[in-house]
């Protein structure tokens, strides 16, 4: 388990925000945006069924089946079985964890990042440029969602029926309105106004 663990640690450390969004000299990142942890617990909950399956199918058939366990044929094939089917569920939660948490949103005061990882080796990475940005809804459904204050953030444009999604992230409201905000502050610098006193002179 102690390998296991230095294995994610040394994985998550390579994955660096400035690897996976080429982060421009004048770009600020304002968010990094995670699903809520909350959406993880179904995972752990099934991990921890799927784990401790074995130890349990392992005690009730040392009760059934006494002879078997002391058999020194058996014996060792049931315990080749049970280590494989251990590091296959250690295995795959590991790719269900890296899912999880390389699954992210960059919100910089220039654009928006949408990085997607599939299982170990394979990530999607789109963007969208903040002033394009047309509307921007959330949707809170559920009880946990409610209680938990999670949701999710669907960010569209008019140009050209782009959108992002945002999974499940954490105060959707708030990060809404800062959207919307960092919007028409990005519009301004792209699409500046006309000086009225040069107007006048003129």
């Amino acid at each position: 388990m102690t390998c296991f663990m230095l294995c994610v640690t040394c994985y998550l450390t390579i994955m660096d925000i400035q690897h996976l969004i080429k982060q421009k000299s004048y770009e600020k990142v304002v968010y990094v945006l995670r699903r809520h942890p909350i959406t993880f617990v179904p995972e752990l909950l099934r991990f921890a069924f799927l784990i401790f399956l074995p130890i349990a199918l392992r005690l009730m058939g040392r009760n059934l089946f006494p002879d078997i366990f002391a058999d020194a044929v058996f014996l060792p094939i049931i315990d080749l079985a049970t280590s494989g089917y251990a590091v296959a569920i250690l295995v795959f939660f590991f790719t269900q964890f890296i899912d999880f948490y390389l699954d992210l949103w960059v919100v910089t005061n220039d654009r928006v990042i949408d990085v997607e990882q599939f299982g170990l080796f394979s990530r999607s990475i789109s963007e969208l440029d903040l002033f394009r940005i047309q509307d921007v809804t959330t949707n809170v459904t559920g009880v946990f969602a409610t209680l938990f204050n999670y949701g999710v953030v669907t960010v569209k444009t008019a140009s050209d029926n782009k959108s992002l999604v945002f999974k499940n992230i954490h105060r959707p409201n708030t990060i809404r309105e800062d959207l919307i905000r960092l919007s028409h502050e990005d519009r301004k610098y792209h699409y500046p106004r006309p000086n009225m006193d040069d107007n006048d002179a003129a």
